[in-house]
């Protein structure tokens, strides 16, 4: 029916045609929606997450889809009667080429989404489980970027104009061979830096690290940087050849478990012994005390106080500081108690008769 009215001529301007292609995608964008409502409603009732991660995941390129359907659907009916028709006959493909690169995309997100679902981070010996994680988060990464390049290359092959370029990114080159033959160009260094990093693994998510003289944890990995999360929520982006050319601390490395120290200096007089129980009494009812280590040495002898070492240990550096931090505070307060005037002072009058000795005074 409506081709008859095209076809007699009663509307036969362009502009017509393209604001009923326009009303037509409304529409059916607007039955998307309510299906798309239906389906998050269903979503949400169900135990699993993982369909509300494959209804946001498919969100957008199923958009992408239904237009190119519409456009499909719209170049049989009525295009044929417009100059423009190769044109859009050539949009047409090349949507139809990303809307699948798109598509796989989303499929390999999802495919790693559930390989990361069977990690469990939250244990706190997750070594293994930080190992998996950071080799998947920069593999997903590089498949999703040669997908990528592929489909971007075969959309350009249907475009007569630039199909050499197409054609050069898939055969003439290939794609490993492109990533080989610019590996000289510093973005792309960076980028088998990131490969380098995923496969040798010098860090990994979760990370304890001091670098460039900071603490925090290695909150993301790419394939071309690293962002390093400071204790006071600041972020320290670093490139991925940083952690390969540069020397950095590395906490745990092998396990989470740390020792931490507390220094002291104080008067030769303060007995150790009572502070060693007090010691003792304070970390039984700390959480963040580990039971492995608590020690208290006289690690050096100046000319006014000896300094004592308290060494402590923790399942991990944030625990190790907040006991440390919070062991430091009673242990001053028991001896500033208990023993007070006992923490090292500079004698100003033996200083001061020195100093006149020295002058022959």
């Amino acid at each position: 029916m409506i081709t008859d009215i095209f076809i007699t001529g009663i509307l036969p301007e362009p502009v017509l045609l393209y604001a009923f292609f326009a009303l037509f995608f409304i529409i059916v964008l607007i039955v998307y929606r309510f299906v798309l409502k239906r389906l998050k409603a269903i979503a949400l009732r169900t135990e699993t997450k993982l369909d509300d991660f494959l209804i946001k995941l498919f969100r957008f390129p199923a958009i992408w889809l239904i237009f190119w359907f519409s456009l499909k659907l719209f170049n049989h009916l009525f295009i044929t009667k417009l100059p423009e028709f190769e044109i859009i006959i050539k949009i047409n493909n090349i949507l139809l080429v990303l809307s699948f690169g798109w598509i796989v995309i989303q499929l390999v997100r999802v495919l790693f989404y559930q390989l990361e679902k069977r990690l469990d981070i939250d244990n706190p010996d997750n070594l293994g489980a930080r190992k998996s994680l950071t080799q998947m988060k920069v593999f997903e990464g590089l498949a999703i970027t040669v997908i990528a390049v592929i489909f971007i290359s075969v959309a350009l092959m249907t475009i007569e104009s630039v199909r050499s370029i197409g054609i050069s990114l898939l055969t003439s080159a290939g794609v490993a061979g492109l990533i080989i033959g610019l590996a000289a160009q510093k973005s792309i260094g960076q980028i088998l830096s990131g490969m380098q990093l995923a496969i040798t693994q010098p860090i990994r998510l979760d990370d304890v690290v001091i670098v460039e003289g900071e603490w925090g944890r290695i909150e993301e990995i790419t394939l071309t940087y690293v962002v390093v999360r400071i204790w006071d929520q600041r972020r320290l982006i670093l490139p991925s050849g940083y952690f390969l050319e540069q020397p950095f601390q590395n906490w745990t490395r092998t396990e989470a478990s740390i020792m931490g120290t507390i220094f002291l200096y104080v008067s030769y007089e303060l007995p150790l012994e009572p502070v060693r129980e007090y010691l003792s009494i304070i970390l039984k009812g700390n959480p963040d005390w580990d039971g492995r280590v608590q020690n208290i040495q006289v690690t050096a002898s100046k000319e006014w106080h000896k300094e004592i070492r308290v060494l402590l240990s923790s399942s991990d550096a944030s625990k190790n500081w907040d006991l440390r931090v919070r062991i430091r505070e009673q242990l001053i307060d028991f001896i500033n108690k208990e023993y007070p005037g006992s923490f090292a002072k500079i004698n100003t009058e033996l200083s001061g008769i020195k100093g006149l000795n020295s002058t022959g005074v």
